[in-house]
């Protein structure tokens, strides 16, 4: 997985924190991401004011992107309240995940309720052969 940051340039205290909490969140995931971009800007520029703004995207194979951003005065704190956004999101994932695993599928009920040694239950015994029945008509 790659792990891309882009945008404002950022010292490399906040390129080694960002780098660290995405591969340790990223790591409790069945998937495994194909990638990771987190995009640093300033929406006002020069002017000042509460414009730094952090967007983090996930690229899960065979799932729709994760997308989450916040913004805020200073780059770190922008980083701090997406990525909360973002842990909450891949939480939400691992539940699904989990909820549509336990859950056992209708035909693989099915099969072990018909099975001889199911207990208690009123599986029918298996015919000999394969052949229907003959229809027998009365007359």
């Amino acid at each position: 997985m790659a792990i891309e940051i882009r945008g404002v340039p950022a010292d490399r205290a906040l390129r080694a924190r960002i780098t660290a909490q995405l591969t340790a969140a990223l790591a409790h995931l069945a998937t495994k991401p194909i990638t990771a971009q987190a995009t640093l800007f300033d929406e006002n520029g020069p002017k000042g004011g509460p414009a730094m703004r952090c967007a983090l995207t996930l690229r899960l194979p065979y799932r729709p992107h994760v997308r989450v951003e916040d913004t805020a005065e200073t780059l770190r704190a922008a980083f701090d309240g997406a990525f909360a956004k973002l842990e909450r999101e891949l939480e939400r994932y691992r539940d699904r995940d989990r909820e549509s695993k336990r859950h056992p599928k209708k035909y693989y009920t099915a099969k072990r309720l018909m099975t001889p040694e199911a207990e208690g239950t009123g599986a029918t015994p298996e015919r000999k052969s394969g052949r229907r029945a003959p229809n027998r008509r009365r007359g």
